[in-house]
């Protein structure tokens, strides 16, 4: 079978895990669609951003993104990306979340990535492309899961809100001011916040400037910059955030 750029030649494939290399411009997007397998969407290079139902995600260089099967979701990219995606079929990457989750690419899983793109779409199951994707599902497996999604409500009025903040991540609006804009009561308010992202407003709002941190940097967008972007006083008090949060400097959690 001929390399296609075209998921649906990847979902019957007749072997466990299928490779499809495709590569993006700046500002392409892909509408809400859904695949019959599960996917490890990965970039070589340049900036994802997946929006599911109940999330968005940003795919930095050197993580990947575990999709379900049969989640509905978009992309949208953010400078020149080269997508690398793995179909998997449903059962067979044991030990793998129901819901999408952002996980830390090894060097070992970037090699076998990349390694698998360049074997037959029915590569040998006995031979070197055998050994590849077994060796990628336990690697898979064994990757952590980082947190870089913004979980997103279902209520209209709250969705409306935290797609208003996302574009704008410097706004310092408070949850009273919001509950304004909503209609709401404050309490009201902060109990659909819970309730349906799992989190309260504040770190909702801190999650969501962390995600959308590591989007503006790994874009190349320098320290300083991206702080007065999300709205921080100085580089060094979003550098102190940074690193309370992801345990790294935003330069060394970049420059790996």
């Amino acid at each position: 079978m001929a390399r296609s750029t075209n998921p649906a030649d990847y979902q019957s494939v007749p072997r466990p895990v299928a490779a499809m290399p495709k590569d993006f411009r700046d500002g392409d997007t892909i509408a809400p669609h859904r695949h019959r397998r599960a996917q490890l969407i990965y970039a070589a290079t340049g900036v994802m951003r997946v929006t599911t139902a109940s999330g968005a995600f940003v795919v930095p260089p050197q993580r990947a993104l575990w999709m379900p099967p049969l989640v509905e979701h978009s992309l949208r990219m953010e400078g020149a990306v080269a997508m690398r995606t793995l179909y998997i079929a449903p059962g067979v990457a044991r030990g793998m979340p129901r819901e999408c989750a952002v996980i830390d690419v090894s060097d070992l899983l970037r090699a076998l990535i990349l390694a698998a793109m360049d074997e037959p779409v029915e590569y040998d199951r006995a031979g070197r492309g055998g050994l590849i994707f077994r060796l990628i599902l336990a690697e898979l497996g064994a990757a952590p899961r980082l947190q870089l999604s913004i979980p997103l409500p279902r209520d209209p009025r709250l969705l409306r809100l935290c797609g208003s903040f996302l574009g704008r991540p410097d706004s310092g609006a408070t949850l009273d001011e919001w509950a304004v804009e909503a209609g709401a009561s404050t309490r009201t308010l902060a109990r659909l916040f819970l309730s349906e992202t799992g989190m309260g407003f504040s770190a909702w709002r801190a999650q969501a400037r962390m995600v959308e941190a590591l989007s503006l940097l790994s874009g190349g967008t320098p320290v300083a910059r991206v702080a007065e972007r999300l709205g921080y006083r100085s580089a060094s008090a979003f550098s102190h955030v940074f690193r309370r949060t992801l345990g790294k400097t935003p330069r060394q959690y970049i420059g790996r």
